[in-house]
C-alpha cells in the first residue's frame, strides 16, 4: 500500500478487553496487561515533502497510553492513563508496581514520564498524575527509582493546590532545561480565571529544583503577589514541552478552545494571555473570547497558532536524528483532534512552513518522541492504543 502523506487510511482496530485496575500502591492487584509486541508494517510507504518512510506498529493493546521514555539500555517506560506504568524490552511488557494513589477519571490518571538528566547516576524517574483530594483533583509531580519490576523511593514533589472539581486540563508535560531544575505544566483545569491568577497554579508552567524546592532565580521568588513556583502563566492546557537541543529554549504548545492552539517559546514570568487574550473562540457560537494576543504588548505572542480549527496538539519533539536528513531540526507535534503528525519547519524561532503527515492514521497522536535509534515514535490515545515507529524505507 502506497499513500500520499495527506491521505487518510483506515485499518482494522485491535480488539482488546480493558483490564480492571486498582491504582493504589496499597491495593494493587496482579494484572496481566493487554499490551503485546507487534512489529506489523501498518503503512508500507509514505511519500512526504522531504522524506519517504514506513509506519510500523511496535506495540498494541495499550489503554490510552500517554507517554514513552527510554532507559539507557533501550528499554522503554510507557504510561497508560488508567494508572499503569509499563516496562517494555521489545518483547515483553511488564507492569511496574509501587505507584502512588492515582485518580483515573475523565482526562486524569497517570500522564507524563521523563528521566532525570543524570539518570545513570541517580536513577530518578519523574512522572505526573492526577491526585484526589476530598472530591477534587490536582496535578501532581512525583519521582521514583526502578528496582526490578517495582518502583521504590517514591516521592511526591508537588501537588496542585487548590485542587479542583473539573476532571480535565491537567497539562502535565515534563521537561528538564539542564540548569538543575524541572519544568512541568498544569492546565487551567477547565476553569478560565485561574490562568491569570498568580496565586493559583492552574494554567501555568511550574519550575522546581530537582527535589521539589523553589529555585532562587524563579521569576516570582520572594514575591507576595505570586506563587514562587510559577515560571509562566496565562496558559489553557499545555500538553507539549521540549527543550531545544541547540539553544536551550523552552518550546511549549497548548490547546486553545475552538481554534487558538498555540506554539510558544516560554519566557520567565511571561503571560501567555489565556483567557484575556487568545486567537480561539467560544465553542459553538464562534464568538471571540478576548482580544487577540498581538493587541496587548504585555502578552507573549505565539510563534504560530492554529485557527479557526484546532488540531488539539499533544506531545512534541525536535528531530536531530540521522535517519531523515530532510527533517533535521524540524519540530514534530501530535494532533489529537485532527489525527495526524504535524511537521513544523523552523528557521531559528520563525515558522517557515508546515506539513501534515499520516492524516487519519494511526489515529489520535498523544505523544511523539525521537528514539535512540534515530527514528520517530508515536503513541495513539485510544482504548486500544499503540506504539508506532516512523522509519526510513530500505
Amino acid at each position: 500500500m502506497k499513500l500520499s502523506a495527506y491521505s487518510p487510511v483506515l485499518i482494522t482496530a485491535l480488539l482488546v478487553l480493558p483490564a480492571l485496575i486498582l491504582t493504589s500502591c496499597d491495593d494493587r492487584v496482579s494484572i496481566e496487561t493487554n499490551a503485546s509486541p507487534d512489529g506489523d508494517v501498518v503503512i508500507e510507504s509514505v511519500e512526504s515533502e522531504d522524506a519517504d518512510f514506513r509506519l510500523v506498529r511496535v506495540l498494541g493493546g495499550l489503554e490510552n497510553p500517554w507517554a514513552v521514555a527510554w532507559l539507557p539500555d533501550d528499554r522503554m517506560i510507557i504510561t497508560e492513563r488508567p494508572g499503569r506504568m509499563n516496562l517494555f524490552d521489545g518483547e515483553t511488557v511488564t507492569e511496574l508496581s509501587g505507584l502512588p494513589d492515582i485518580h483515573s477519571r475523565s482526562q486524569g490518571g497517570l500522564l507524563d514520564v521523563a528521566l532525570h538528566p543524570d539518570y545513570e547516576d541517580n536513577g530518578w524517574i519523574y512522572f505526573t498524575y492526577s491526585k484526589a483530594d476530598n472530591g477534587n483533583t490536582g496535578t501532581a509531580l512525583g519521582r521514583a527509582r526502578l528496582d526490578g519490576e517495582q518502583l521504590v523511593d517514591v516521592e511526591e514533589l508537588y501537588v496542585e493546590e487548590p485542587a479542583k472539581n473539573p476532571g480535565r486540563h491537567y497539562g502535565s508535560r515534563i521537561a528538564f532545561p539542564g540548569d538543575g531544575t524541572v519544568l512541568f505544566t498544569i492546565g487551567d483545569r477547565g476553569e478560565r480565571t485561574p490562568s491569570q491568577d498568580l496565586q493559583d497554579p492552574a494554567g501555568s508552567t511550574i519550575r522546581l529544583n530537582y527535589d521539589g524546592s523553589v529555585p532562587e532565580d524563579n521569576p516570582f521568588a520572594g514575591s507576595d503577589e505570586a506563587l514562587p513556583k510559577i515560571y509562566s502563566y496565562g496558559h489553557r492546557n499545555a500538553q507539549g514541552m521540549v527543550i531545544h537541543p541547540e539553544t536551550g529554549a523552552i518550546w511549549q504548545h497548548e490547546h486553545g478552545p475552538q481554534g487558538g492552539d498555540e506554539l510558544n517559546i516560554i519566557q520567565a514570568g511571561g503571560n501567555y494571555g489565556w483567557p484575556d487574550a487568545t486567537y480561539g473562540d467560544e465553542y459553538g457560537s464562534g464568538q471571540p473570547i478576548g482580544i487577540e494576543p498581538h493587541e496587548d504588548p504585555d502578552i507573549v505572542n505565539p510563534l504560530v497558532h492554529w485557527s479557526p480549527t484546532s488540531i488539539a496538539p499533544s506531545g512534541m519533539a525536535f528531530f536531530y536524528g540521522n535517519n531523515f536528513p530532510g527533517w533535521h531540526g524540524d519540530v514534530f507535534i501530535g494532533a489529537l483532534a485532527q489525527q495526524h503528525v504535524r511537521r513544523v519547519v523552523v528557521d531559528g524561532e520563525e515558522v517557515v512552513r508546515q506539513e501534515e503527515l499520516l492524516s487519519g492514521e494511526p489515529g489520535r497522536i498523544r505523544d511523539i518522541r525521537q528514539g535512540p535509534d534515530g527514528n520517530l515514535y508515536l503513541l495513539t490515545d485510544h482504548s486500544d492504543g499503540g506504539l508506532y515507529r516512523i522509519e526510513p524505507l530500505d
